[in-house]
């Protein structure tokens, strides 16, 4: 049985830090691509950043919104990936949700329940 469970959310004044966890089991976590996306109440869904899969060099993108001041990072090793939030405003405050997935002859693509970030003063 797969399983994602992020956590790490809370409530955080604008300008702070939180960093998000995101712990799998059940995938074979190196070769999945793992991406963060945020939902905030009454918007879409949207990409956060996402860091390739593979043992040795991974590559991450980002959202522009994100630029400079998220990082994603991963640990094959705990079968972890993580996103720290620095510089943190407003906007930012949304539902964080951790998805893995990867094509071989079919996508599979899996996703966590979701961690709240607030950011407010």
């Amino acid at each position: 049985q797969v399983q994602l469970v992020e956590s790490g959310g809370g409530l955080v004044q604008p300008g702070g830090s939180l960093r998000l966890s995101c712990a799998a089991s059940g995938i074979v976590f190196s070769i999945y691509t793992m991406t963060w996306y945020r939902q905030a109440p009454g918007k879409q869904r949207e990409l956060v950043a996402t860091i390739t899969s593979g043992a040795n060099t991974n590559y991450a993108n980002y959202a522009d919104s994100v630029k400079g001041r998220f990082t994603i990072s991963r640990d094959n090793a705990k079968n972890t990936v993580y996103l720290q939030m620095n510089s943190l405003k407003p906007e930012d405050t949304a539902v964080y949700y951790c998805n893995a997935w990867m094509k071989n002859d079919v996508l599979l693509s899996y996703w966590g329940q979701g961690t709240q970030v607030t950011v407010s003063s």
